[in-house]
């Protein structure tokens, strides 16, 4: 069945004409608004005046690369779900781009079906985030975390959190006292089914204490167990 167009817009960003007008046929044939973008200039202008509901972003592009466009868009608290286009020859794009906040990527030349498949599913995790927001404001000792805004509050001072940070923040805090592992992490934030070798988590919690403790080399609520995940302390509420 054909999707409602008025409601999932991708929008397409990629230098080569073809390759677009091709995605662009085959997305609306499966019933996706399409919106495109030749460059990362473009690209960031369309993000935030049209707010797609998913972005197919190329990273070997002239001028502004697609990673400068996530980390750009990233930084400006922009959460929409972003699929990364990477050549073959080059898988350290792939770590960067995670690294950064993509939500996937997919490996030139790559197939029509697994595109869709991967589009599905990482707009499936969209919605499914959405609906899993209950409780969305914590507080602790000195300490507030709103989901909702995707800040924290450490002291009085505000802190914006990426949408991996708030996601990780959620899960640890939903398994607090818990100890929760990489692999945990990576199925239910990144939602791998086969899981990549990389340091994603580990510097995804890196920058988290800086944000959430006074002393991120003596964490207060985020600890490590070595050589199996993370704990979230937090005793009780206050």
């Amino acid at each position: 069945m054909a999707r409602d167009q008025s409601k999932e817009t991708i929008l397409i960003v990629d230098d080569e004409k073809g390759l677009v007008d091709g995605l662009r046929f085959n997305l609306e044939h499966e019933g996706y608004g399409v919106e495109v973008a030749y460059d990362g200039n473009e690209a960031i202008f369309k993000v935030v005046e049209s707010n797609p509901t998913l972005v197919l972003l190329d990273v070997m592009m002239p001028g502004m690369s697609g990673l400068e466009v996530l980390e750009r868009l990233r930084e400006r608290g922009d959460r929409t779900p972003i699929i990364l286009l990477t050549a073959k020859s080059q898988p350290e794009d792939k770590v960067r781009g995670l690294e950064l906040g993509a939500d996937d990527y997919v490996t030139k030349p790559f197939g029509l079906p697994e595109l869709m498949a991967r589009i599905r599913a990482v707009l499936r995790r969209a919605v499914k985030q959405e609906d899993d927001k209950a409780v969305e404001e914590h507080h602790f000792d000195g300490l507030t975390i709103d989901l909702r805004r995707y800040v924290v509050v450490r002291d009085g001072h505000e802190h914006a959190l990426s949408r991996f940070e708030s996601e990780i923040l959620r899960y640890l805090l939903e398994h607090r006292d818990e100890v929760v592992t990489r692999r945990d992490l990576l199925t239910h934030v990144w939602g791998y089914v086969n899981l990549p070798t990389t340091r994603t988590v580990d510097n995804h919690i890196a920058r988290l204490r800086k944000k959430v403790e006074k002393q991120p080399d003596e964490p207060r609520f985020i600890h490590t167990v070595h050589g199996i995940g993370y704990r979230f302390e937090t005793g009780k509420e206050a």
